[in-house]
C-alpha cells in the first residue's frame, strides 16, 4: 500500500514538473492520471488498490461516530429519565478477530462508545469481557458488535 501511495505521489509531481504547472489544481490532476495508472497496473500489485483500504477506513470512522452519537444519545436518555430503569451486565464476548491490532482497535471503540466498558481480555485476545450499562437482549448486543465493529475492523485489516 505505500508503494502505491508514494507511486501515485511521483506521477502526481512528474505530471506537474512536464507540465511546468505547480498549481494545487496540476496537482490534483496529476493524482487522478496516478490513480487511473494504478487501476491500469493493479494486477501487478499484491493486494487491493489503496484507495480501496482508505475508504475502508473512512467507513469505519463513519460507523464509530455514528455509534458515538447514537450511544451517546441512549445514554443521555437513561441518566434523565426519573426512574433509572436500566438492566445492567457483564458479558463475555468471543471476537473473531486475531491480531493484538485488531482487538485493541475493538477494545478502542468499544470503550469509546458510552455505554459500555471493556473489563478484561482473555490471554488468548479471543474473551472479552465488557460491562454494559442497559441490555434487553444479549444475541443482539453480540451480533450488533460482531455485524458493525468487527465487519469494518475486518475489511480494513484483512481485504
Amino acid at each position: 500500500m505505500a508503494f502505491q501511495i508514494l507511486l501515485n505521489l511521483m506521477i502526481a509531481f512528474l505530471w506537474m514538473f512536464l507540465n511546468n504547472d505547480w498549481t494545487a489544481s496540476g496537482f490534483i490532476i496529476g493524482y487522478v492520471l496516478g490513480v487511473a495508472v494504478l487501476v491500469v497496473m493493479r494486477r501487478f500489485f499484491d493486494g487491493r488498490l489503496y484507495l480501496g483500504k482508505i475508504w475502508a477506513i473512512l467507513k469505519l470512522v463513519a460507523l464509530l461516530l455514528r455509534e458515538l452519537v447514537a450511544s451517546s444519545y441512549v445514554v443521555v436518555k437513561a441518566v434523565l429519565r426519573p426512574n433509572l430503569n436500566i438492566r445492567p451486565a457483564i458479558l463475555m464476548y468471543h471476537t473473531e478477530l486475531e491480531s493484538d491490532w485488531e482487538v485493541a482497535v475493538l477494545i478502542t471503540m468499544l470503550c469509546l462508545t458510552p455505554g459500555s466498558v471493556v473489563l478484561e481480555v482473555s490471554k488468548d485476545n479471543r474473551t472479552l469481557y465488557i460491562h454494559a450499562m442497559d441490555i434487553q437482549d444479549v444475541k443482539q448486543f453480540d451480533a450488533n458488535i460482531r455485524n458493525t465493529f468487527e465487519r469494518a475492523i475486518l475489511e480494513v485489516t484483512r481485504s
